[in-house]
């Protein structure tokens, strides 16, 4: 009796812990260089291994980032309008109008977060009305910083202000935005993860290779510093910048 009294015990814990992470919270930005011609975004986030749902990026086309009541096919939905020409603005309000909205009880279109920028630098967000408090966006010069589940609205403006005003190569610049975000409080319920993607019609370090860089920190409780090792390490060893 005492080992199903436990095995209960162990169950009704790991509810409990399933409740307080749900649902997901994630802050990211996207950026443009136009000196360089690089694109690319990052995230953190308190879920494991949020690289794999949240950012997408072709060379020579955008951007995207998805997150929130993540429908993770409007990432691809996203590059390939922006291939046929579609600005930024219309390709928000075309996603979220075609959204058949699948599981309005639980996972509603109204509570999707979403922006995307294009290879030249113009952006445009969405943050639907059910997102989990605080939960907006904000847009900067080649640069656009949402998030949900956050502090405040101080957690976008540091990001904007930060990518904004730090010099140097585009992972610097869009990793001191993370890093002005978590400073003025970030997500609300911690952190896990975190991800960089930048490409460049053959700017990585490989022939025909568009990856500037795709750096991913899947579990670890100081992701955005070990993220900064990363980058840091990448931005010596490919010279990136130079």
């Amino acid at each position: 009796m005492r080992i199903i009294a436990i095995a209960a015990t162990a169950l009704l814990l790991s509810a409990a812990e399933a409740a307080q992470w749900d649902p997901v919270a994630t802050f990211s930005i996207l950026g443009y260089d136009p000196a360089t011609g690089e694109i690319g975004g990052a995230v953190q986030s308190r879920v494991f291994s949020v690289g794999n749902g949240v950012l997408w990026a072709e060379a020579g086309v955008g951007v995207a980032a998805t997150q929130a009541i993540v429908d993770v096919s409007y990432g691809p939905q996203a590059i390939s309008l922006l291939k046929l020409g579609y600005a930024p603005d219309k390709i928000v309000k075309f996603l979220q109008d075609t959204d058949s909205d699948p599981k309005p009880e639980n996972w509603s279109k109204a509570g999707r977060q979403f922006a995307v920028m294009n290879a030249h630098g113009d952006y445009a967000a969405f943050t639907g009305p059910k997102a989990t408090a605080w939960a907006g966006h904000k847009g900067g010069r080649y640069c656009t910083a949402q998030g949900n589940i956050l502090a405040g609205e101080g957690v976008v403006s540091g990001m904007v202000e930060s990518f904004e005003n730090t010099s140097g190569h585009l992972s610097l610049r869009l990793l001191a935005a993370l890093e002005a975000g978590q400073k003025a409080g970030g997500d609300k319920r911690g952190m896990q993860s975190a991800c960089m993607l930048i490409v460049k019609k053959d700017g990585g370090v490989w022939l025909h290779n568009d990856v500037v860089l795709r750096l991913q920190v899947d579990d670890n409780p100081e992701p955005i510093q070990e993220l900064r090792r990363l980058v840091e390490k990448a931005v010596r060893q490919f010279r990136l910048g130079k």
